[in-house]
């Protein structure tokens, strides 16, 4: 099953058939909205999505529930995750309206729960691509079909780094000169924790980036909500036909490192680890223990 985190414009807009909405009991609280779960097309392939920051956009990104989240999904028997994005831009060569699916990702988040793990159960992961190489190719690829086909004016960009911040607020000057002195591209807020979180659901995880902003770097350029939103919906035509695309094309076998990435990472004794704790973790690792 393929699984879709972003705003609730993209769920509308998907040819979905037979849709349910089920809510998920997860040890990590509840998630941000029930999971819609609904039939792809002709192709009867079900798709989930759930609405990152609620059904009214009231969840704060330090305050999502991002492990009840991807824990509510992995139940719903999602084992690929497309996500979508708002950021602001680094580059002058990514301007508002640009597409752009980052492969790589600089945290510089401080007051979120990072992992699924813990409590008497200790799993080192390998994370140097955090997004999945197969679905970042899939990503790009997709869109351009898309924005090709539908005669959509948006450029499309493989590749980049998205610097993670705190948020709520804007960056400052002095941070985002420093972000672009690190050649990073992209600045957001919401793809930490969610892609170390999928990594450890084994669930194959990659996100399109829509460039509202070139944040408060450039000259004259101060962030503003309306801004960001603005730019948001019209990046919103090209990033649902992306999508639409990509879970189209999606092979039924598809499969990636990504769904074994828990191999040989516990580093924890099965019967060392509490059984509570173990009930916790049961549907992630439980093959592993």
């Amino acid at each position: 099953m393929i699984g879709f985190i972003g705003g609730s414009g993209i769920y509308e807009a998907l040819p979905l058939g037979n849709v349910r909405k089920k809510e998920y009991a997860t040890p990590y609280g509840e998630p941000s909205a029930p999971v819609t779960i609904g039939e792809f097309g002709d192709t009867g392939r079900e798709v989930a999505f759930l609405p990152r920051h609620g059904p009214n956009h009231g969840k704060s990104p330090s305050d999502l529930p991002y492990r009840a989240n991807m824990y509510a999904l992995k139940l719903a028997g999602v084992t690929h995750v497309f996500a979508s994005n708002a950021v602001g831009s680094l580059k002058e060569e990514l301007p508002p309206g640009t597409l752009v699916i980052p492969d790589n990702i600089y945290d510089r988040t401080k007051h979120r729960e990072l992992s699924f793990y813990g409590d008497g159960i200790v799993v080192h992961q390998p994370f140097a691509e955090p997004y999945s190489p197969e679905l970042v190719d899939h990503l790009t690829e997709s869109a351009r079909e898309a924005v090709s086909d539908r005669g959509i004016d948006a450029d499309v960009v493989k590749g980049g780094t998205y610097v993670c911040i705190e948020g709520p607020q804007f960056s400052t000057k002095a941070e985002s000169e420093f972000y672009r002195s690190q050649g990073w591209d992209l600045v957001g807020m919401t793809t930490i924790p969610e892609a170390k979180l999928a990594r450890e659901a084994e669930i194959a995880y990659a996100t399109i980036c829509g460039v509202t902003d070139y944040d408060v770097w450039k000259e004259d350029s101060q962030v503003t909500l309306e801004e960001v939103l603005e730019n948001a919906e019209r990046n919103q035509r090209a990033i649902e036909a992306t999508v639409e695309e990509a879970v189209r094309t999606l092979p039924e076998d598809h499969t990636c490192e990504a769904h074994s990435a828990l191999e040989g990472t516990v580093n924890t004794p099965t019967e060392a680890i509490p059984e509570e704790t173990r009930d916790r973790v049961e549907p992630l690792v439980g093959e592993y223990l």
